[in-house]
């Protein structure tokens, strides 16, 4: 058998095979990786793919960007695909090597046994779908179509493209220019691997606690997240059209880095806010009071990169699954005192009326959301009633007025008589809660009656008063 040398330290830019990258030395998964989210439908979809492919001399699995930190190399990109390769040769080893015809194949594996690099993971998400996909691999390597020959090809053939940059900065930025190019990644993954790269580098250590949060999160819930809430709040609260979220939009999400950035004079309070927080979090008297300090996040603020920007888009998600579970659950918001007047009357209506599940009903209930959650987010819940009722003339009456309701149709409303950047420049909640909005005519649209009423009762429809 030919001798090989795997070198230590990859050089910046090298194709290997299969065999040879699993056997670099100290390649490791950092903590702020996100847990291995691959299920059985992908590995079969690898394995289709190898087959496909295996009358060719070779086949690219992909690229795979590295960071060298003194002796050990971190996987910034291809964990996934990383961890399935190894899970691979793992049934392979175990359920082959006995087997196997073939001298050299049967050394290879051995060798892999002894070289190949192995992984700790506390998520428990990781160690299901690790278990899951063992047993998928398992249950196709093990079947009586599967070959020598193709075991060859994966092993021999079957390469990936590493790049090794030394600085972490660096290779984030590169993993992010790579992916920007690329039609799979969401919006969302960009600012991650934006933000993880302006780390202060103080915080470091608090990457994986910081970063947990959105690592645990659905792509699709993260997808929601921006597109449907803060991406549209934080345009409409400056008169900009927010109608869909897309990788030129992310401009919307960086800031300052406060290690970096000059000290003009707008980012003075920044700078006082961030380090009066961690000081008083970090100070001793912590222990005896267990008593914490939040950093007082809005949705209008200017963002602070790295650390912050994680913690902020947690603190949103917190904020936002509670106003959707009250609001499903309970018809009310949790406030300290019983909504009065019409709110909850209209929570009810919202949750039941006919008509309600239809797309142009759908935007109207964004405008609606997004508006209400703006306020609280501002205000809390004082006068949560009167905003609540507030909230729902505004944006129904773009329903009553419209037989169709389109996403131009909620952008333009809310642009015309834009109450985001009342709520934005106002100072107290009865600056919003004051504001006079017109009565309707006659209504246009279908499947509304309880909404019709609603508006009746509340002295915004026609004539009638209540």
């Amino acid at each position: 058998m030919t001798e090989r040398t795997v070198e230590p330290l990859l050089p910046n830019k090298h194709i290997l095979s299969v065999r040879d990258f699993l056997a670099v030395e100290n390649l490791r998964i950092p903590k702020y990786q996100r847990p291995y989210k691959w299920t059985p439908k992908n590995v079969n979809q690898l394995f289709n793919d190898i087959a496909v492919h295996k009358n060719k001399s070779c086949y690219r699995l992909g690229t795979i960007v590295l960071h060298r930190e003194g002796d050990e190399i971190n996987i910034v990109d291809g964990q996934q695909r990383t961890i399935t390769l190894l899970l691979i040769v793992l049934a392979l080893s175990n359920t082959w090597k006995e087997r196997l015809e073939r001298k050299d194949l049967k050394e290879q594996l051995s060798e892999l046994e002894n070289e190949m690099i192995s992984f700790s993971f506390t998520s428990e998400l990781s160690k299901d779908n690790i278990h899951t996909n063992y047993r998928e691999i398992w249950r196709i390597v093990d079947r009586s179509d599967f070959t020598e020959d193709q075991i060859d090809f994966l092993l021999n053939k079957c390469t990936v493209v590493t790049f090794v940059l030394k600085d972490v900065s660096e290779a984030f930025q590169f993993f992010d220019s790579q992916n920007a190019r690329g039609k799979d990644l969401e919006p969302h993954d960009l600012l991650k691997a934006y933000h993880l790269r302006e780390f202060h580098s103080f915080d470091d250590q608090l990457k994986a606690l910081t970063v947990g949060r959105w690592e645990k999160s659905e792509t699709h819930e993260l997808a929601m997240l921006f597109s449907q809430y803060l991406y549209r709040i934080r345009n409409w609260s400056t008169g900009v059209s927010a109608r869909y979220f897309g990788k030129e939009d992310i401009r919307l999400f960086k800031g300052v880095n406060l290690e970096t950035v000059a000290r003009y004079r707008y980012v003075a309070p920044l700078h006082i806010v961030h380090n009066f927080v961690d000081n008083y979090n970090q100070h001793y008297e912590r222990k005896v009071d267990n008593s914490e300090l939040t950093y007082p996040f809005s949705l209008d603020q200017t963002i602070v990169n790295g650390r912050r920007f994680f913690e902020m888009i947690a603190h949103y998600q917190d904020l936002i699954e509670e106003y959707n579970r009250n609001l499903e659950d309970k018809h009310q918001l949790a406030v300290p005192e019983k909504l009065d007047g019409y709110a909850d009357q209209i929570l009810e209506v919202l949750k039941n009326y006919e008509g309600r599940n239809r797309i142009g009903d759908r935007y109207v209930r964004t405008i609606f959301d997004c508006l209400l959650i703006y306020y609280i987010d501002k205000f809390g819940f004082m006068e949560i009633s009167r905003a609540i009722e507030k909230t729902f003339i505004w944006a129904y009456s773009l329903r009553l007025k419209m037989q169709a309701v389109q996403v131009a149709s909620m952008d333009n409303h809310v642009l015309k008589d834009n109450l985001f950047k009342l709520i934005r420049d106002a100072i107290h909640p009865n600056e919003f809660i004051s504001y006079s909005l017109p009565i309707l005519q006659e209504p246009k649209s279908r499947k509304t009656k309880k909404i019709q009423n609603l508006f009746q009762k509340m002295g915004y429809y026609g004539d009638q008063i209540a």
